[in-house]
């Protein structure tokens, strides 16, 4: 099975500074990492190659320095890995992300399925992957913990709020997943020492078979007018009483008054 694996370097923290003038995040110091979500779609595929053979080949679209999420993966047990990056792809929204990446994966496949994180935690907009699947043309599953081979399709467990579901895809697909119960495993000592002597591929726009009117600023719908944090207000209120029972029945009647409970 051929599986690729897109990836993403984001913020490694949830204190994002904004600049005023620029309403642009500032970047400058904050360590970057590979998002979570990826983490967990890059060990979906290992554990999918191990059941039934094949390889996992990760890619990542961003700026040089996202090489080092690739090395991560490489770390983990990925085959090979690709940067997607060229200043022409700079301000790219979803839309012309997602059709980027679908590019790629057309020049580097064909593949049996792509995997990515349901959402990155810098955007949060969960839109990539389904879109890379309109492009492509492929079936989609979303919100995926589990997948298992099953013959020519894959059986992937969707989470719900309140339930599992179970499904079958048939291939090619593009599947979106989610933290799982098997956390993304440790890279050894041998796969960094192998990862730091591999080397990575570029694809630049000159590499894809891409049009200028999609990518970039150019391509993008999405126009970001302002970039802000949210102001945090909090409000204690002291519930009084002699006692735990009457201090429990004053709290249960104050979240009844504000229509908590």
């Amino acid at each position: 099975m051929k599986l690729l694996v897109c990836i993403k370097q984001v913020p490694d923290t949830t204190e994002i500074k904004i600049d005023p003038a620029t309403n642009t995040l500032i970047r400058t110091g904050v360590l970057s990492i590979m998002n979570p979500f990826d983490a967990y779609a890059v060990e979906q595929a290992l554990q999918l190659r191990e059941a039934v053979g094949g390889t996992v080949t990760v890619i990542s679209m961003g700026p040089p320095q996202a090489q080092t999420i690739l090395t991560d993966a490489l770390a983990m047990g990925a085959d090979e890995a690709y940067l997607v990056t060229d200043r022409r792809f700079g301000g790219s929204d979803t839309l012309a992300t997602s059709y980027i990446l679908a590019a790629a994966a057309k020049t580097l496949g064909p593949f049996d399925a792509i995997l990515c994180g349901k959402q990155a935690i810098d955007g949060d907009t969960g839109q990539v992957g389904p879109e890379m699947a309109e492009h492509l043309g492929w079936a989609q599953v979303t919100y995926v913990s589990q997948l298992h081979p099953e013959g020519e399709k894959l059986e992937a467990v969707r989470e719900h709020p309140d339930r599992q579901e179970v499904i079958s895809v048939s291939l090619p697909a593009v599947i979106s997943v989610v933290k799982g119960e098997e956390r993304p495993r440790y890279e050894t000592i041998r796969g960094r020492l192998r990862a730091n002597r591999q080397e990575i591929g570029i694809l630049d726009r000159d590499a894809l078979p891409v049009e200028d009117g999609r990518i970039g600023l150019t391509g993008s719908p999405t126009k970001v007018k302002r970039i802000f944090t949210p102001e945090r207000h909090a409000e204690c209120v002291w519930i009084e009483g002699e006692t735990a029972g009457e201090k429990a029945r004053a709290l249960c009647g104050a979240l009844s008054r504000a229509h908590v409970i």
